[in-house]
């Protein structure tokens, strides 16, 4: 065994006695006979074979062994600073992880976090991405990571902008092919039962439906379009039935009364009606909601 693969093994055997983590002092204290150079060249074998991790604890760098069962991606030809960021940007997933986060788990001082997180970037290890939830904030993951829909808000954002008129547009088409279905229901001579059971149709009918129409430009899967027939659903044109598998099925319903004024007031599905007042930030007054409907 040569000379650092010993000191390595000297540190394991450290770190194992002290699974909280390791720090330079103790190294120091333990490898007394070791050369700075030697414990250092050792210290980064171990971190590039992923047999410890590296951490930050206030201003000091830890060490720690690493848990067989979580591997990092991190490359080998990164530094110590990278190398922290970049794992604490790994946790976050493909959720990502904001900067102050990040900056209270490293304990970095802004510039250099700052710093770092570019020479990431600029490796292409790491990527910021806007959040529909805060436009004027990023998040953090890595590079090659697909961005989560509660990030990027889905099929319904085009760069942080809801596309209303798209949404619009697909409500109405999964509406006529509901009824379209009841019509070819209607028209098939059967029962008012088997009608009631022909004019119901799947997700995967309307996903199946909306693809051959070719109306959208991105790739639009069963969960999308389930969230547009809800729309469907809350504006009473349709029905949702529960099936027996745990799934839903859909059927275009009549609505041959208008619904009252009252009942159309934005209130009723307002998400801030429970900070509603006479007085203060949110009142009847004041709300946007009101002066739309109205108008």
């Amino acid at each position: 065994m040569d000379e650092i693969a010993t000191i390595g093994f000297q540190i394991i055997s450290l770190a194992k006695e002290k699974p909280e983590g390791i720090n330079n002092d103790d190294l120091s204290e333990s490898l007394q006979t070791v050369s700075p150079e030697n414990r250092v060249h050792a210290l980064n074998k171990l971190l590039q074979e992923g047999v410890l991790e590296i951490l930050k604890k206030g201003n000091t760098l830890i060490y720690r062994l690493k848990d067989p069962g979580k591997k990092s991606s991190a490359p080998k030809d990164i530094d110590n600073e990278e190398r922290v960021i970049y794992n604490i940007v790994e946790e976050g997933g493909n959720k990502g992880i904001w900067i102050r986060d990040i900056r209270v788990k490293s304990n970095l001082v802004m510039t250099q976090l700052t710093k770092v997180l570019k020479q990431l970037e600029n490796k292409k290890l790491i990527k910021a991405v806007k959040s529909v939830n805060a436009s004027k904030k990023k998040v953090y993951m890595l590079f090659n990571l697909e961005p989560d829909r509660s990030i990027t808000g889905g099929a319904w954002y085009q760069d942080q902008d809801f596309e209303a008129e798209f949404v619009d547009v697909l409500n109405q088409q999964c509406l006529r092919f509901l009824r379209m279905k009841r019509d070819s229901a209607r028209s098939s001579g059967e029962g008012p039962l088997a009608v009631q059971k022909l004019s119901e149709c799947s997700v995967a009918d309307v996903h199946r439906f909306i693809s051959d129409l070719g109306i959208s430009k991105i790739n639009l899967d069963e969960d999308d379009l389930e969230t547009i027939l809800k729309t469907v659903v809350y504006d009473g044109k349709a029905e949702r039935i529960a099936q027996i598998d745990g799934g839903f099925l859909y059927r275009a319903v009549e609505t041959p009364i208008a619904a009252p004024g009252l009942v159309q007031m934005p209130c009723g599905i307002c998400p801030v009606i429970k900070n509603c007042a006479d007085c203060g930030e949110i009142t009847p007054k004041l709300c946007t909601y009101i002066s739309e409907w109205l108008d």
